[in-house]
């Protein structure tokens, strides 16, 4: 294998063979080929693509260049949902032992905050003690026991895509479709699972801006599924505006408890309960996704899902009380509210400027290498449409200290526009995608269908055509 032949044929619009992109990761994940080379390759790749078949031959030689979490032996449907980030969206948390308290096996891989947007792992280590670096053994000896595990991706799992990620920040070449679907169905596909759900979010506040490329991104993850026999389904919901209230590691923590308490915010529980739908109807155990809901909303009024996240909780050394005392987990010394700067409508409460805003206050990542303060960030109050009058609190700072309350009141400035008259948000919940097609969202309290009439296999297909 030669590989500027490679990097030569990719760039003038060639495809790479399987066979030679197994020997390419092999190389390149023990050192024989170079950064630099491979830093080309991938730059070749964002400009000119990958063909189906050449993404699905990447994602098996990253996924093959490391161990699997076999669960095989777990009569339990095995289940997880991936979301492509955002600001606020601590969905995980609340859903993974949501899910697993209804008898579905949960082995959920996340990962840490970059940019803009917040990491799971960087949430679930700011209760005192959680451990998100277990080793396969322990994650599977864990989900026989209490039927789930909240985990990072660890040496054993995929080294060729730690490697690849790492080079793809570095390199500009985060962005491309085909190395993000390659990246998250190598890691997921290593999970055992018998069904994925993705959430796929839209708006200014996501990584993907453009629809064109979100749907070819939610039909890349559902085509690789598809070739390794896990059924994968796509819900795309909105990230022009943050999920929820509270945006910061531990304040989305204290959310994530209320949530399950039955009180978390309505943006929150809405989507939680779609994503979760479709892991219960996949898991076959609903008939259709709109029976899961019922079943949700028993898990979290009975307590039997806050219960298993406090399980979860102790099974990975954190201290379980924190779901009965918020107050153990980190509190931020300093507190500012910020108020309306006039009367008017809520126009836009920008995610992304408000991500950037928590990186300020030392509750973000600039580079991997970076350490948080997990206590720090928003709680903002005030919903794109909501009208304010001047003066009104609509957010809270929590900072270290009193320049950082003064950077945080600076970002809310820019992240908070007020108007004379409200501009309509994204659809919090637009569409479905499975390998049926694409076509238009409907839950239970939209007027489109009541949550009895609601079929979602046999909808019209709204597919773009092939490019």
């Amino acid at each position: 294998m030669i590989v500027p032949r490679l990097i030569e044929r990719k760039r003038d619009g060639g495809r790479i063979n399987p066979a030679e992109w197994h020997e390419l990761i092999r190389a390149y994940t023990t050192g024989d080929v170079p950064d630099y080379q491979m830093s080309a390759l991938l730059m070749a790749i964002f400009f000119k693509g990958l063909d189906g078949e050449e993404m699905y031959a990447l994602t098996d030689a990253m996924l093959t260049s490391g161990d699997v979490l076999d669960l095989s032996h777990i009569a339990t449907p095995r289940l997880d949902k991936h979301s492509t980030g955002g600001v606020g969206d601590k969905v995980s948390l609340v859903i993974a032992p949501l899910i697993a308290s209804l008898g579905v096996a949960v082995p959920m891989m996340s990962g840490r905050g970059l940019g803009h947007t917040g990491g799971t792992l960087d949430k679930l280590e700011s209760i005192p003690g959680f451990k998100t670096d277990l080793s396969l053994d322990r994650a599977r000896k864990q989900i026989e026991e209490i039927g789930c595990a909240l985990i990072g991706q660890t040496g054993e799992i995929a080294p060729a895509d730690r490697k690849l990620y790492a080079l793809r920040d570095t390199s500009a070449t985060v962005e491309a479709v085909p190395l993000i679907a390659a990246s998250i169905m190598s890691k997921k596909l290593a999970e055992g699972l018998t069904g994925l759900v993705l959430d796929i979010k839209r708006g200014s506040g996501s990584f993907i801006t453009d629809e064109k490329s979100e749907i070819a991104l939610a039909r890349a993850m559902i085509d690789l599924g598809a070739r390794r026999n896990v059924p994968v389904v796509a819900l795309f919901t909105a990230m022009d505006r943050p999920l929820g209230c509270a945006c910061g590691n531990s304040l989305e923590v204290i959310e994530s408890i209320d949530a399950l308490r039955g009180n978390g915010p309505h943006d929150l529980i809405r989507v939680t309960f779609a994503l979760g739908a479709e892991m219960l109807y996949l898991a076959n155990k609903v008939q259709k996704p709109a029976d899961a809901w019922p079943l949700m909303r028993n898990a979290i009024d009975s307590g039997q899902a806050l219960a298993k996240f406090g399980e979860i909780i102790e099974a990975q050394g954190g201290d379980r009380r924190v779901i009965d005392d918020t107050s153990m987990l980190p509190i931020a010394s300093t507190r500012g509210d910020y108020l309306a700067p006039r009367a008017g409508y809520v126009a836009r409460v920008s995610p992304r400027i408000v991500g950037h805003g928590i990186i300020a206050l030392g509750g973000g990542r600039r580079t991997m290498d970076d350490h948080i303060d997990p206590s720090v960030g928003f709680v903002i109050t005030a919903k794109p449409g909501d009208y304010v009058e001047k003066g009104e609190r609509v957010a809270t700072i929590h900072a270290r200290d009193d320049k950082h309350l003064a950077a945080g009141r600076a970002a809310l400035a820019e992240a908070i526009e007020i108007d004379d008259s409200p501009l309509p948000p994204l659809d919090l919940i637009s569409h479905r995608m499975s390998t049926r097609g694409r076509d238009k969202w409907k839950g239970p309290g939209d007027k489109a269908a009541a949550v009895a009439d609601i079929d979602y296999e046999d909808s019209e297909i709204i597919l773009p055509p092939p490019a």
